[in-house]
């Protein structure tokens, strides 16, 4: 070996150092398109992803022809037509509201916070004046919630109802008949209930009321639930007594007695019978005791059974079931 055989030469490539990747995988092929960069060899360094390939697959694109009539293929920024928007239906929120019965307590409501409001901020500030309207609006709002009934008449009747219907119909063997949703020819209103029995005839009047007002009956015949006056309530009752008694008595012939009552569900009843203005007001718990009871008293004229069930028969008859 000559004495230059260990020197590096000018334009050699340097030594080799542990660690440096084969020179192999490091240059180019000699045929290599300058500018283009050699595809991985399956001996390539690790950490060096691999060129794709043309035979890779492809992305994968829905056909136009496969997707339902109308499906937008396009983004929704692009064009003017963004699809049809659903009309807003404010024709029939404004029906709903018209037939809503909260909507006078809401106008009552909107007025006073309104006036309070105006009249603070005149006097005083602005500031105060938007504090009095929405301390009037709350108020007027947590009063309302507990003087007024939670469930509305036209879910709370038919409740009333079906409850007096399942305690008369334990009494059937008591020889109890009865006849429930009877219309008066002739008359928009309808009888709630018509009880035949040995202690008489009674027509029942059913109603379930709020049980967070108290139920309270004054010395001159009123019928009070919380702050609201029932006396509608109870000419309703006096009402359904008379108009089955003229229909009764004229389809037997003779004069019948029909004596009104009224069963309440819900509040407490502090009273065991009441008769105001003439109508037995009481629990809706206590009815059966109060048919028996009734037919136990020695002033009242003992009906037989023969004659509960031809008095039956003729209200049957005379007074149609509503639909």
């Amino acid at each position: 070996m000559g004495p230059t055989a260990g020197r590096a030469r000018p334009g050699d490539a340097p030594p080799a150092r542990p660690g440096d990747a084969p020179e192999a995988a490091q240059e180019a092929t000699a045929d290599a398109t300058p500018g283009i960069l050699p595809e991985a060899t399956a001996d390539a360094a690790p950490g060096i992803l691999p060129t794709v390939t043309a035979d890779a697959t492809p992305a994968i694109t829905p056909d136009a022809t496969d997707l339902p009539e109308g499906t937008r293929t396009g983004p929704w920024t692009e064009g003017s037509d963004r699809g049809p928007v659903p009309p807003f239906p404010t024709d029939e929120l404004r029906a709903r509201l018209a037939s809503d019965p909260r909507k006078s307590m809401w106008i009552r409501r909107a007025v006073a916070s309104a006036a309070a409001g105006i009249i603070v901020s005149a006097l005083a500030d602005w500031r105060l004046g938007l504090t009095a309207a929405a301390v009037i609006a709350i108020a007027d709002t947590i009063h309302r919630s507990r003087t007024t009934a939670a469930i509305p008449a036209a879910v709370r009747a038919p409740s009333a109802h079906r409850r007096t219907r399942r305690r008369l119909a334990r009494l059937d063997r008591a020889g109890y008949r009865a006849l429930h949703a009877r219309a008066v020819p002739g008359s928009q209103c309808v009888i709630d209930h018509l009880v035949v029995g040995p202690g008489g005839v009674y027509s029942v009047d059913s109603e379930r009321w709020d049980r967070r007002l108290p139920v309270r009956a004054t010395k001159g015949g009123k019928l009070y639930h919380g702050p609201f006056c029932q006396a509608d309530r109870l000419t309703h009752a006096i009402w359904a007594a008379d108009e089955a008694r003229r229909v009764v008595s004229a389809a037997l012939g003779q004069q019948l007695m029909v004596k009104p009552a009224m069963v309440i569900y819900g509040p407490t009843i502090p009273w065991t019978v009441a008769s105001v203005r003439g109508v037995d007001v009481f629990c809706g718990r206590r009815l059966r005791k109060y048919l028996q009871q009734a037919a136990k008293a020695t002033s009242v004229a003992r009906l037989d059974p023969d004659e509960i069930e031809r008095i039956h028969a003729a209200a049957a008859h005379v007074l149609p079931p509503t639909r």
